[in-house]
C-alpha cells in the first residue's frame, strides 16, 4: 500500500475514484497496443494535501489499468514540503511565524528534503507508468531536460549540476525535482519558478543546499528584456518537451472535471 496523507479517508476515496471513471472514463482495452498516452489535466490553484490525494488516487488507478498516464499542472497556496531526507532545521522558522505568513507544513513521501511551493511557481506532477519505460534515474534525468527543454523555448539556457538533482542557471537552482516511485508508479514531480516569491526560499534551506541560490523565470527575462510568459504559455512548453522527452501523446482535459472531483466530499 501507499502511505496516504494525512487525514486520507478511504470512503472517500471510493467515491472520487468513481468519479473518476465517470467523468474520463475507463482507459480503452486497445490502448496499450497504441502509441503510449499521457492525458493532461490543469488544475489552477490547489492546497497541497487535496492534490497529494488526488495523485494518490490517480496512482492506483494508474496501475490498474482504469486510468491513463496523467500529468497535472497546478500552483500551491504557500507550502514548504518535507521530503524523506529533510531535516528540522531546515525550516527555521516557529510555528509562530509561519502562521503569521500563511505559510503550511507538509510532511511527505517524495525523495528529496525541504522546498517550497507557491503562487507564481508551475508545478508538475506526473502520475505515469514506467514498468515498461525505465528506472528511477532514467525517469530523473528524463525530467531534467523536459526542463531544460520548456526553458529553453523562452531562450533561458538552463542546465544541470553533476551530483545534484534539478535544473540550474549559473549556480541558481531554478526548478527542483522530488518523485516517488512504487509498483512502477512514478507521482509527485518537478516546480518551475516562474515568478514565484523568492524570499520564501530564503527563509529555510531548499533541497538542503547551502552553497546555491535560487532564482526564476522573472528576472532572468527581465535582464534580457524580454517579457514574461505567462503561466498558460509556460504549461504549454512544458507538455510539448514532456510528451516528446517521454515519447507519449499527449492530451488536454478541461479542468473544470477535476476540480469537482477536488472540490467534492
Amino acid at each position: 500500500m501507499y502511505p496516504r496523507p494525512a487525514g486520507y479517508n478511504r470512503g472517500k476515496r471510493v467515491k472520487k475514484m468513481s468519479q473518476l471513471t465517470h467523468i474520463f472514463g475507463l482507459l480503452p482495452h486497445n490502448a496499450m497496443a497504441e502509441d503510449p498516452y499521457c492525458r493532461v489535466i490543469s488544475l489552477g490553484t490547489v492546497e497541497y494535501r487535496r492534490a497529494w490525494e488526488f495523485q494518490t488516487d490517480l496512482v492506483d488507478a494508474v496501475h490498474n489499468g482504469r486510468q491513463p498516464n496523467t500529468l497535472l499542472l497546478l500552483e500551491h497556496p504557500h507550502v514548504y514540503t518535507r521530503g524523506r531526507l529533510s531535516r528540522d532545521e531546515h525550516i527555521p522558522l516557529t510555528p509562530r511565524e509561519l502562521q503569521q505568513q500563511g505559510i503550511d507544513v507538509v510532511e511527505t513521501d517524495r525523495g528529496g528534503q525541504v522546498t517550497y511551493h507557491g503562487p507564481g511557481q508551475l508545478v508538475a506532477y506526473p502520475i505515469v507508468n514506467l514498468r515498461e519505460w525505465g528506472g528511477p534515474l532514467k525517469y530523473v534525468r528524463a525530467l531534467e531536460q523536459v526542463i531544460i527543454n520548456s526553458l529553453a523555448d523562452f531562450g533561458i539556457a538552463a542546465g544541470v549540476e553533476p551530483g545534484r538533482t534539478g535544473v540550474w542557471v549559473g549556480e541558481a537552482k531554478i526548478a527542483a525535482i522530488g518523485v516517488k516511485i512504487s509498483r512502477g508508479i512514478a507521482h509527485h514531480g518537478f516546480a518551475i519558478n516562474v515568478n514565484p516569491d523568492l524570499s520564501k526560499f530564503a527563509q529555510i534551506v531548499p533541497c538542503g543546499i547551502t552553497d546555491r541560490g535560487v532564482t526564476s523565470m522573472s528576472p532572468l527575462m527581465e535582464s534580457a528584456n524580454r517579457p514574461l510568459p505567462d503561466m498558460s504559455q509556460v504549461h504549454r512548453a512544458v507538455v510539448r518537451s514532456f510528451g516528446s522527452g517521454m515519447g507519449y501523446r499527449m492530451g488536454c482535459i478541461e479542468s473544470t472535471a477535476a476540480e469537482h472531483i477536488l472540490e467534492g466530499d
